[in-house]
């Protein structure tokens, strides 16, 4: 969208979006950009309330009791503009020159600490663009005098900062900058003119990348790709021409084929769930991933393979049905547009990129939409594919029983409940960064605020792993247990969709119930909080034997000691 466009939506009705508080802090002029950022959320359905500094006020803002602070925003967006530093660099002196890239992290370390101890916002940092100022050429790259090695090792000791700090995240202007050109992204006379180091033709890219970030952060995000073969993994119709002359590989347009399966590969050992939707018989469509030399993808690599001469409207729900996540956390990619058009019509939360005409334009045009944006990423996230293709084994099983209490008990499942601990509290958090269906209260927790909680005395917490007769879900359910006397809040209660139907909502209220007689807690307190998707548990504590409490928040009661358990098909392994 263009920056007129975006500017227009600032006059539509924003009072029924979900609003996000952002405060936005910068060194140059950033009234463009706030603009820009709000006009983005209308796109996205998202009110985004900004606070935005004065000009140039980021160190006051920051290190004294300020607006900022009164606003308690959820997100801080702070922009230092490399224009400024490379004016900052010119009046250094020699020394300070060296040292240039060390001082400047310490300062920006310093503003996220004092930010961070303050409020619990999440810390969004610009990182720097690359401006060649040409005093050295090229041998900029081997001298530490120069700004050029200066910008470059700033960025780098950005991105360890942000390792190391959890609530701090690194916007990557540098990267949008490399990719649509430094032409593009900067207007000279804007910039003398109005101190706006953004062009107008900028701004709107900047402004959906900013959106991507908040939005992986609130829980929005991609988490599978649903992929067409003819034509879109290969070229080439594999019905009609066969197996040995489809185009992949090193050699002409193949090569465009074979590189668009790398970065799937590469997805798919992120964490992204590789499915199949094909119109066509299944024997021959497995008959590349299973024998052709210059497959990238195999058919290990695929969590669901749906190959049939069904619509591919009916084949998308019926994978939806096995990983039971939502339509809007998946990605439809065929470069069949009747096909694109079908599916946007039945399925309008599906997001379906509009893929050039030619091939060797899917993987630049893909990457530019940056349609896996992520918060957060653990090793449990490379077993994915294997945990859904196992689900899809189980799904297959069910049907050859009758009676869902056989079924389950002949998965022989068996769960490891413990206190979250040092191995646990990443998934722990990233549990509660990304759920969004069966997440009670919707609560979102960083690394080391979980890791705070762990060791507080006035929270229990439990984190719960399932595994069956078929393979390991690993940790899919959360409860964080606050003491209030004399009864027990329930903060937190998220459990992954994947085991739906499995018992486990019974089983873990089973433990959280002993845990609180255990202790002398006599009620359990829950709360449901709704959201645009978490309706599915809106029944969730009725369900279970809870009573509800007057009055206007959706709060229920569970009396403890007049509970009986509820018959589940899984086993505690232990308790730690």
């Amino acid at each position: 969208m263009t920056f007129d466009q975006l500017t227009k939506n600032l006059k539509k009705d924003f009072s029924k979006l979900r609003k996000v508080k952002i405060a936005l802090l910068g060194d140059s002029s950033t009234q463009f950009l706030a603009q820009a950022i709000k006009g983005w959320g209308f796109e996205l359905g998202i009110n985004f309330e900004v606070f935005e500094a004065d000009y140039n006020q980021i160190e006051r803002q920051i290190l004294v009791e300020s607006e900022l602070y009164q606003f308690k925003p959820e997100f801080v967006i702070v922009f230092f503009s490399t224009e400024r530093l490379l004016e900052k660099f010119y009046r250094s002196s020699k020394s300070e020159k060296v040292s240039f890239a060390e001082k400047q992290i310490a300062e920006i370390s310093h503003l996220y600490q004092t930010i961070n101890a303050t409020m619990a916002s999440k810390i969004i940092f610009f990182n720097f663009i690359e401006i060649n100022d040409a005093i050295y050429g090229n041998y900029a790259n081997k001298t530490q005098l120069s700004f050029v090695y200066q910008i470059r090792k700033l960025n780098f000791e950005l991105m360890n900062l942000s390792r190391n700090c959890a609530s701090l995240f690194v916007h990557d202007i540098a990267s949008l900058h490399n990719t649509y050109g430094s032409i593009f992204c900067h207007d000279p006379k804007t910039y003398i003119n109005a101190d706006v180091v953004f062009s107008l033709d900028f701004l709107p890219i900047v402004a959906r990348n900013l959106s991507d970030i908040i939005q992986a952060l609130s829980g929005s995000f991609k988490k599978c790709l649903i992929l067409d073969l003819d034509n879109t993994l290969w070229g080439g119709i594999i019905g009609d021409d066969g197996m040995e002359n489809i185009q992949i590989g090193d050699l002409g347009i193949g090569k465009a084929f074979t590189e668009f399966q790398l970065w799937m590969k590469e997805l798919k050992h992120r964490g992204i769930i590789l499915t199949i939707c094909s119109s066509n018989s299944e024997e021959t469509a497995k008959e590349p991933f299973e024998k052709h030399p210059d497959m990238v993808l195999r058919l290990e690599d695929i969590a669901v393979f749906v190959a049939n001469w069904n619509n591919k409207v009916e084949n998308i729900r019926h994978i939806q049905s096995i990983l039971k996540i939502g339509f809007d956390s998946m990605v439809f990619v065929d470069d069949n547009p009747f096909e694109r058009n079908l599916v946007k019509a039945h399925i309008p939360e599906i997001t379906i990129p509009e893929l050039p005409e030619d091939p060797a334009e899917y993987l630049g045009y893909l990457r530019s939409l940056n349609l896996f944006e992520t918060s957060s990423h653990t090793d449990e996230d490379e077993q994915r594919t294997k945990q859904y293709r196992e689900e899809g084994r189980r799904a297959f099983v069910q049907k050859e029983f009758t009676n869902e209490d056989e079924f389950l008990s002949n998965l022989a499942m068996v769960s490891l409940v413990k206190p979250f601990d040092a191995f646990t509290i990443p998934r722990v958090a990233q549990l509660t960064q990304r759920s969004n269906q069966f997440n009670l209260r919707t609560m979102r927790y960083t690394d080391s605020e979980i890791h705070a909680i762990s060791e507080s005395k006035d929270y229990f917490t439990c984190s719960f792993t399932l595994e069956d007769k078929y393979g390991d879900y690993g940790l899919i359910n959360v409860i964080i247990l606050r003491k209030q006397q004399p009864d027990l809040f329930i903060d937190t209660w998220i459990m992954s969709c994947r085991v739906l139907q499995r018992g486990m909502e019974r089983f873990v209220l089973n433990q959280i119930v002993s845990l609180a007689l255990q202790n002398g807690y006599k009620e359990l307190i829950g709360e449901y909080i709704p959201t645009p998707k978490n309706g599915m548990v809106q029944g969730h504590y009725k369900n279970l034997g809870f009573t509800r409490l007057e009055g206007d928040k959706e709060l229920f009661r569970l009396n403890t000691e007049q509970y009986s358990n509820h018959k589940t098909f899984i086993t505690s392994k232990q308790r730690g």
